[in-house]
């Protein structure tokens, strides 16, 4: 589980379209950085150290697992985009955009490119005024005193005037989802998707345990005489699963990410089972689901079967050694019947066989950038 730390983010800017850059700066700060959780009102101020036009400026909260060295390149590459150039010169000027790391928990930093907290804040009205506004009880770690504090003693006498509009805060996967299941067929990547998406958004992770079932070795040794037993038993170890983990939520966790969803047991069963075995079976089933929790969305991760065998291989189970494409194609033929027949299932087809989100962390963006815009 990664750690998540709470930071505070000065904005500023005073040219071009000044709130439309403000709102792009927040969206990809929630994309490449962390999680939005607060964003103050909007204050304009004349231009501060400089003659220029005026700033409209404000202050975020923002949760990161990002170290602050990697927070800091994730803020310039932020900049760059929007259209910051490089100064070379050590005086102040007009610029699209301006983001200042004010804090990092309560840590201190000095280094030669990063210093927090922020040296100025305590100088800056344009920073003390939205910063009061959503951290009035924030200590600086220095000073020992609150923001509230520091903002009624602030020596800077420059008028601050807070607009009418304001910015939208992004919405997170936890403000948007309670429950988000994953599937794909044997070798998509569901299981390292969840994992990615527990650390960042520290949810609840319900992995299948597909490894701790003896008959699975034996299944693919011989189908026919250990597919019941299998399927049954799969049946049974996840509806006991999802019912203990995603009924009681942790203390301190209020969205839960899967690695399956319990339908995957009868999609697998239809494929495997006898006729016979499988009315049987589908007769348990029918009575399980009727219990178990649905998610807010169903995620169905597409690969082709090119890559599926890749996968399958690179990660060596010696039991999967044998799979034949034949039964890789069914499985997906069997989830696509069920997205396309299952009512009230909020499905999302992602295609990610071009994609590496594992390794490439703009293919892992993409995948955000579907799952907060379903």
């Amino acid at each position: 589980m990664k750690i998540h730390r709470r930071t505070y983010l000065s904005l500023g800017s005073n040219q071009g379209n000044r709130l439309e850059i403000l709102q792009k700066s927040i969206d990809l700060l929630a994309i490449k950085s962390g999680n939005i959780k607060k964003i103050s009102s909007v204050y304009q101020t004349k231009s501060w150290g400089f003659k220029g036009a005026d700033f409209l400026n404000l202050v975020v909260e923002l949760h990161t697992n990002l170290n602050p060295e990697r927070l800091l390149q994730s803020i310039l590459s932020i900049e760059k985009e929007l259209g910051r150039k490089k100064n070379i010169s050590e005086s102040y000027e007009d610029r699209p955009i301006d983001i200042d790391l004010l804090f990092f928990d309560d840590e201190i930093i000095f280094e030669p490119q990063l210093i927090v907290p922020h040296p100025q804040l305590a100088k800056r009205n344009f920073v003390l005024y939205p910063l009061s506004e959503i951290a009035a009880n924030f200590i600086h770690p220095i000073l020992k005193q609150r923001i509230e504090i520091l903002c009624e003693n602030s020596p800077d006498s420059d008028e601050i005037n807070k607009i009418k509009e304001g910015l939208v805060k992004p919405v997170s996967l936890e403000d948007k989802f309670t429950y988000i299941a994953i599937e794909g067929n044997i070798g998509a990547g569901k299981t390292s998707l969840a994992n990615m998406l527990s650390d960042d958004f520290n949810a609840k992770m319900v992995l299948e345990r597909f490894a701790d079932n003896p008959f699975l070795p034996k299944f693919y040794e011989d189908k026919e005489r250990f597919a019941f037993p299998l399927e049954m038993s799969f049946l049974a170890d996840r509806y006991q699963q999802l019912s203990d983990d995603i009924a009681q939520f942790d203390l301190f966790k209020n969205f839960i990410v899967s690695d399956y969803y319990i339908f995957k047991s009868l999609i697998f069963a239809q494929i495997t089972l006898q006729k016979e075995e499988f009315v049987l079976y589908r007769r348990m089933f029918d009575i399980m689901y009727k219990e178990i929790t649905k998610p807010d969305v169903y995620v169905y991760l597409y690969q082709n079967t090119k890559r599926l065998l890749e996968n399958i291989k690179k990660r060596g189970r010696s039991y999967e050694k044998n799979i034949d494409p034949d039964y890789l194609n069914k499985i997906h033929e069997g989830y696509i019947n069920f997205i396309k027949t299952e009512k009230d299932l909020n499905a999302l087809i992602i295609d990610v066989s071009d994609l590496d989100f594992v390794n490439r962390p703009e293919d892992y963006l993409y995948i955000l950038e579907e799952l907060k815009n379903y």
